[in-house]
């Protein structure tokens, strides 16, 4: 098991790499599904793009701006995502926001399990969880733009 130190530093290393190098950030075009989200707070703004083909999630990108968070957050997001069915992207959506806001601990999300130290920083949370909400809106195909607030 890792200490607190020990995940501090992989969730500051993780943060840094995937905000300065986003996995998948780029349009899909053609995508079969698309949401549009944003934080009124820190003014973050995401789109996610899905190509869903017989429940799997064949491809998953998003485009936008943000903090570290939100932007890592998106990026680690679309490589846990990607080849899963519908169902297990509703299931991580669920046990990511429950290890996001401390209800949950997260041991079988992978490297996401580094947004654990949000817990005590409501406002960071939003920052991560802004990308999962519009990922559920996409899957869902919901009108409008998905707000934290």
């Amino acid at each position: 098991m890792m200490n607190d130190i020990e995940i501090a530093d992989l969730y500051q290393e993780l943060i840094i790499d995937h905000s300065r190098r986003p996995r998948n950030f780029r349009r899909i075009e053609g995508a079969t599904h698309q949401a549009e989200g944003f934080n009124p707070l820190c003014g973050d703004k995401v789109r996610v793009y899905l190509d869903l083909e017989d429940g799997v999630l064949r491809d998953i990108s998003f485009e936008g701006e943000g903090c570290a968070i939100s932007k890592a957050s998106a990026s680690l997001m679309t490589e846990a995502i990607k080849g899963k069915s519908k169902v297990e992207a509703e299931q991580m959506f669920s046990r990511f926001r429950d290890l996001a806001t401390g209800s949950g601990h997260g041991s079988d999300l992978g490297k996401l399990a580094v947004f654990s130290g949000l817990r005590g920083f409501p406002t960071r949370v939003k920052c991560a969880t802004l990308v999962w909400h519009t990922l559920r809106a996409a899957l869902e195909q919901a009108p409008g733009i998905v707000s934290t607030e």
